[in-house]
Formats: C-alpha cells, structure tokens, sequence
C-alpha cells in the first residue's frame, strides 16, 4: 500500500463532507427553510383573514360596520401587516382592495375552494399580480350564507429575506462546524497520523535490520505507550541479537579448542610423529577433551530446554536435608586431595520441599562443583538450609577467591568466566550457573549471589515449602 494513502482519503472524505453540507444548505435546507417560513406565515395570514371576515366582513353585511369604516380596518391592517387585503362578493368581484390596485376587478374563473381551510397558494393569484405571491382567503357569512371573501396576499420577498437570513446563520454556523472540524483535522495530524507515520517508518527500519533506531514520540497516551513499547522491543531484540553473535561466537570458540586439540593429536598419531610408547598419553588428552565436547553439548541442550520452553518439570516432595547429604558425599574424592571440609546447617532435622527433586538435585551440584572448584586448600563449604515464610531459602558458601564486584552481575550469562576463575575452572564450560538460574526460575523461585574478592561467595536460592 502507497504512503500516506489512509491519510489523503481521509482529507478527500473531509472535503467532500464539506462539500456535501454546503449544498445540503444551498439547496435542501434551503427549500425546507422557505416552505416552512411560507406555510408559518400562511397560517398567520390565515387567522388573520378569519379574523377580519368574522369581524368586518359579517358586520358590514349585518349593516354593524359601513363600507367605510372596513375599509379603514383593512388598510390599517394592510399597514400593520404590509399586506394587501381584498375583499370580494361570492362572485369574486373585488369591493375593496387596500392597494387600490384591482377594486371593481372580477377574478375570472374565480374557484375560493381551490385554497381550502388552513391552506395557501403561491404564484400570481390568476396573473393579477407581476411577482409571485402567497394567497389565503376566508369567508364572510351571514345568516348562514356566504356574502363574500377576505383575501390577503403577501409578497415572496419578505420570506425570501427572511429565509436568507436564517441561510446566512446557517452558513455561518456551518463554516465553525467546519472550522472546529479542521482543527480536529490539525490535532488528529499531530498527534495520531504523525506518530503512526513514525512508527511505522520504525517497523520499516526494524525489518530491515536497523534495530538501533529510536522512535521520538511524545506524550502519555496508548500512541506514545505504543511507542515506548516498540523501542524497548527494539532494544530487547538488538541485545538478543548481540548476545547470539557472543553465544556463537563463544559456541565455536569453546568447540574449536577441543576439536583442533582432538584433530591434531589424531593426525600425529596417524603420521607417526607421536611414537607409538607416547600415544596412550596423548589419547587420554583426547578423551579429556571429548568429555569436555559431551559436557558441552549437553549443557547446551539443558539450556535450549528451558529456552524453548520445552522442559516439563516433574514436581514432587522431597526432604531437601537428605538430598543435600547424598550431593555432598558424591564430592569426598575430589575435596579430600584440597582438604576441603562440608558444614551442614539444617533448622529442622526434616526440611520437606516442593519441586522436582531430579532437576534441585542439578542445581545443587553446579553451585557446590563451583565452590569447590574456587575454594582453596584446607577450607570449608558451608551449606545452610532455613525457612521463611513459606519458603525454603538454601545457602551455598565457600571460602574461596571470590568475584569481582564489576562481576557479580554477570556470573549467570552463559560462557561467561571471570579472569580470576578462568586459569583454576580448565574443564568448566561457563554454563553451569546459567542452567542453574534457569531451572530456579522454571521453578518460580529466585536465585541470587553474594560475593567478596578475596574472601568468598555465597549462593542462595529459594524453594516452595511443602504444604503439611
């Protein structure tokens, strides 16, 4: 779809409304206007003419009035009026007329019921007229017979004045309508059609790639909100994108070492530059380093589990203090050699939780490999379990060379090894603590870290307390 095609539609449909309205009151309202102002003063006309038939007509042929007495009745409502006032006998011969313009007249072909009662016509009243006219009549009785008519005609022009000047408030009245109307138009602009143009020039920049564009939109409204949010979409998938290049990059990285090492011991083997008394040492290096790849790989595919949302967690209850106790006796041949000592702190003797023993039991062995791994000689690895508030809180602490303060933010992304750790953790794959955290979280429960260059580090992380 062309740009900015929603918008002009909507500027033509504005004009065409204006258009529309325009000749709806030249021509619609404009007729609706005379025919109402026609048939209002029709009606007064009307009432009038029976006024004076019931009061001058019937006096004069009951000898009350003389003819010139209602003759000075008639032109004084004639001028009051400014109408022109006849009054004929029931042949149609005109007796008296206050314009003195057709007295003595006989209106051919004289037909009074072709008006009616409460009705009135328009036009030139049988051509004795050279502009158009509105016409009513009344008739005079006496003694229950019809002696003749009161006929008033008024000009056209005073209602074609009068409906000009309601046409001229009418217009008026419509071009603030379309005034109003516009600056609705400017506020829609400036504050919808503009800020939707922006975004979606940003959704365009987004697509192809350019995730480091920023919309600039102002306000607190949904547009704005709307905004914001694409922003920190932006900024989300330009880190998720940064972190795949480093994920990658450190993928390959830490396959390329062991592959290079495997692939060159390999082929020295093969050619005979290692001799054949030497080889078995060399293919040990080469399992070591295929266990490494196998370690890799599956903590690779841990971590995709919980990515993709895939793990389904076998939720049971279990006593934490047991499980703790048989973790740590499967640590006796690697802390004996560093003489490294357990010190278990249990507030009851039986701690009942709720989670998937399988994957806590995971957890627990990352946390307490990586302690040992950075604890130094002759030390002690103290783990705590206590409970609050319906929550089971286990500590992990040891004695070790602690993290970097600028560090300890980082220490759950995956690969991610500090310098201290890196030249003591040789078999670590830097995902250990990573696929901790996300099986704590699959848990919805937390993990955190407390560490101190130099003196140790301390993990802790929570559990639901089984319901009794």
């Amino acid at each position: 779809m062309k740009k900015g095609t929603v918008y002009v539609k909507f500027i033509v449909a504005y004009l065409i409304f204006a258009l529309l309205g325009f000749f709806a009151i030249t021509f619609l309202t404009s007729d609706w206007t005379f025919q109402h102002l026609a048939s209002k003063k029709a009606e007064t006309l009307y009432n009038e003419a029976n006024l004076i038939a019931n009061q001058f007509g019937s006096h004069y042929y009951s000898k009350q009035m003389t003819f010139s007495e209602v003759e000075v009745q008639l032109r004084a409502v004639d001028t009051f009026l400014d109408v022109q006032i006849w009054m004929t006998d029931a042949t149609g011969r005109i007796m008296l007329d206050t314009r003195n313009t057709w007295t003595g007249t006989l209106i051919e072909e004289f037909d009074p019921a072709a008006i009616g009662a409460k009705q009135y016509q328009t036009g030139r009243y049988y051509n004795l007229f050279s502009q158009d006219m509105i016409t009513v009549s009344a008739p005079i009785t006496s003694s229950f017979r019809t002696m003749g008519y009161i006929i008033i005609h008024s000009s056209e022009d005073s209602i074609e004045q009068e409906k000009e000047e309601l046409l001229r408030i009418s217009y008026i009245t419509l071009i603030v309508i379309f005034l109003l109307s516009l600056i609705i138009l400017v506020i829609f602009t400036v504050s919808v059609y503009l800020p939707l143009k922006k975004i979606t020039e940003a959704a365009n920049e987004y697509a192809s790639g350019n995730l480091k564009h920023r919309l600039q939109v102002a306000g607190s409204d949904e547009i704005s909100y709307l905004a914001a949010t694409l922003n920190y979409m932006a900024y989300e998938l330009n880190k998720s994108e940064e972190y795949q290049k480093k994920f990658v990059a450190n993928v390959s990285h830490d396959f390329r070492s062991p592959l290079t090492s495997i692939k060159g011991y390999i082929e020295a083997m093969k050619d005979g530059t290692i001799p054949y008394e030497m080889q078995e040492k060399y293919l040990d290096i080469v399992i070591f380093e295929t266990e490494r790849l196998r370690k890799l790989t599956s903590s690779l595919l841990t971590l995709n589990s919980y990515d993709t949302k895939k793990t389904l967690l076998d939720i049971g209850t279990f006593d934490i203090n047991l499980m703790i106790k048989n973790t740590v006796a499967t640590f006796e041949g690697v802390c004996n050699p560093k003489k490294i000592s357990f010190v278990l702190t249990f507030s009851n003797r039986e701690q009942y939780v709720t989670a998937d023993i399988g994957k806590i039991q995971q957890v627990l062995y990352n946390l307490i490999d990586n302690a040992v791994k950075f604890s130094y000689q002759n030390s002690s690895i103290q783990i705590q379990v206590s409970e609050q508030n319906e929550k089971v809180f286990v500590s992990v602490k040891d004695s070790g060379i602690g993290i970097p303060k600028d560090s300890v933010s980082k220490v759950f992304d995956r690969f991610y090894k500090t310098d201290l750790s890196r030249g003591k953790d040789k078999t670590g794959t830097g995902l250990g603590l990573s696929i901790a955290k996300e099986i704590v979280l699959a848990h919805k429960e937390n993990i955190d870290v407390i560490s101190t260059e130099g003196v140790g580090t301390e993990f802790i992380f929570s559990l639901a307390k089984a319901k009794e």
